[in-house]
């Protein structure tokens, strides 16, 4: 599956890079530890009324300090580990169905040139986003 894989990863960075998809992947740990930390340390200065007021200002700066980083899609589909690139590519090749290529440029040659197929792999593509990935998508700056 190596080869054919790499293939449909390719098709999704071409879609992707030609919509200037970007998503924001949402990093809730981080901003769970800034919240707790803050509830924490308000807790040790001002007791039971330390921990609401920490942690509803670091509630409100985890939230500030994970939110908007968006990134180009494609950039996020290379950096995926193999085992989300699998679940990526069993998702298009529904899609894709019994099309049969040889290399990616005949594949991305084959989807780009058909307007319909295109649709349905940018829709599967933006399914796994955000279903697979919990990532907030953003078209085009």
């Amino acid at each position: 599956m190596g080869p054919r894989l790499d293939d449909v990863v390719r098709l999704c960075c071409e879609i992707s890079a030609q919509d200037q998809i970007k998503v924001a992947v949402k990093n809730s740990i981080k901003g769970g530890m800034v919240a707790g930390g803050s509830a924490i340390v308000g807790g040790m200065l001002c007791g039971p009324a330390g921990i609401a007021v920490g942690g509803a200002v670091g509630g409100l700066l985890g939230s500030w300090l994970t939110s908007g980083q968006f990134r180009p899609l494609p950039q996020i589909l290379m950096e995926l580990p193999a085992p989300q690139k699998e679940k990526l590519y069993n998702d298009v090749a529904r899609v894709l169905g019994s099309l049969d290529w040889t290399d990616a440029a005949q594949l991305i040659a084959l989807v780009m040139g058909n307007a319909t197929l295109q649709q349905q792999v940018t829709a599967a593509l933006l399914n796994y986003v955000t279903n697979e990935l919990r990532a907030e998508v953003c078209y085009r700056d």
